[in-house]
């Protein structure tokens, strides 16, 4: 019975040890969207320090089950549940934040356009700061955001290639940076040239908008200090959210499943460590005494 007790603890904690990986993994995934599309370097760290004390006290479990260190377990039960709260709230902080924000769906245009306004809370005023967003800003140029915009077609005639027309641009699904950032508003009635250089007047009904005055062609510049392109990042920023937290309260509920078996085995592993000298000793007192003659 001993031995089943810890060993089911041995288990429990290879299978916390496996439901770490899909957490840390989401945390390195963040750092990489990081790094390359989003821009926000502070959001990925929560996530990652969980999955690494998962996986630790994950080990220090699996060796107190393995070699019956009693304070072990106990350490590593404490430790768990403070993780389980942390998981928790981390899982309540990120939909909290991202509850608000979407695209607007525009008439003949296969994008979505994202207004600034649409967002609120905290998570928008951290990426709105007149002191943050510049360095947002600034990754998102260096990291090229807006190079794949461009697209070319074969000319039927000539077999050349050639930039695609403004309805195949319009019918595009771009991402929410690339519609935020690498192009002005629809809403300004630029002239379409190609994916990043637009001219103003004639695409239609221009309404007072302040990107439109943001805009600008060179390369370097499109619109990344438009209020457009912050609401891009954070539709970004959203979806990459939701998606990570989809997989934390998988990896939640695996986690609590395997913290209650952890418990009841550790508690049943005492229970018979306490019983086992009493055992002993009443099997010794039953003994029949030798007759001697």
């Amino acid at each position: 019975m001993l031995r089943g007790s810890t060993g089911l603890i041995g288990v429990v904690n290879f299978i916390t040890f496996l439901g770490s990986i899909p957490i840390l993994a989401g945390g390195i995934w963040l750092g990489a969207r990081a790094n390359n599309t989003d821009c926000i370097r502070f959001l990925q760290w929560p996530i990652i320090i969980i999955g690494v004390t998962i996986m630790v006290i994950s080990l220090m479990g699996f060796a107190g089950a393995c070699y019956r260190i009693s304070w072990l377990l106990r350490l590593y039960l404490f430790v768990m549940f403070f993780v389980i709260v942390a998981l928790v709230g981390f899982i309540i902080f990120a939909f909290s934040v991202t509850d608000r924000g979407h695209g607007e769906v525009i008439m003949n245009r296969g994008f979505l356009e994202y207004q600034l306004n649409d967002y609120s809370g905290w998570l928008k005023d951290r990426v709105s700061d007149p002191g943050y967003w510049p360095k947002i800003s600034a990754c998102l140029r260096d990291a090229g955001a807006c190079k794949g915009m461009a697209h070319y077609v074969r000319d039927p005639t000539t077999g050349m290639q050639m930039p695609e027309s403004a309805d195949m641009f319009y019918r595009r699904n771009l991402s929410p940076i690339e519609s935020g950032c690498c192009k002005p508003p629809t809403s300004c009635g630029f002239t379409y040239v190609n994916e990043t250089y637009w001219t103003p007047g004639g695409g239609g009904i221009a309404v007072p908008d302040t990107d439109c005055n943001q805009w600008n062609n060179d390369q370097r510049q499109l619109c990344y200090q438009c209020d457009s392109c912050k609401a891009g990042v954070l539709a970004s920023i959203r979806h990459s959210w939701r998606k990570v937290s989809v997989i934390n309260i998988v990896v939640l509920i695996v986690l609590v499943i395997v913290y209650v078996l952890g418990c009841a085995a550790f508690r049943n592993s005492k229970r018979i460590d306490n019983d086992e000298p009493f055992g002993e000793n009443r099997m010794t007192k039953a003994r029949p005494s030798r007759i001697q003659f």
